[in-house]
């Protein structure tokens, strides 16, 4: 059975609007953090998904990069958190805002 090309770009646009809502709502560092992991999986799915419909590897090879990219990103993100609760004890992001000073 092949699946039309519609209910991929279905899928990826559910899950980018879960992970834009959930950046936009939240304000745990943690919950924001997954919520971009989310967008940047919704991005690789569209772009292995126009690779396969245009039958060339090119997307495939970019969601590839794109994944390394988002594991150094959780990295470095996760560190940063992290470092925050140590100095806070809270990992709101309202908390965040009064470090400017």
């Amino acid at each position: 059975m092949i699946v039309p090309i519609e209910a991929w770009l279905a899928v990826v646009l559910a899950l980018f609007a879960i992970g834009l809502v959930g950046v936009a709502t939240r304000r745990n560092l943690l919950i924001q953090l997954m919520s971009i992991e989310l967008m940047l999986n919704a991005a690789n799915l569209a772009l292995v998904t126009f690779s396969r419909w245009h039958g060339d590897a090119e997307g495939q090879v970019v969601a590839f990069l794109v994944m390394a990219v988002a594991a150094g990103e959780a990295a470095v993100g996760l560190a940063l958190v992290i470092a925050f609760f140590r100095h806070r004890r809270s990992v709101l992001v309202d908390e965040a805002a009064q470090m400017k000073h």
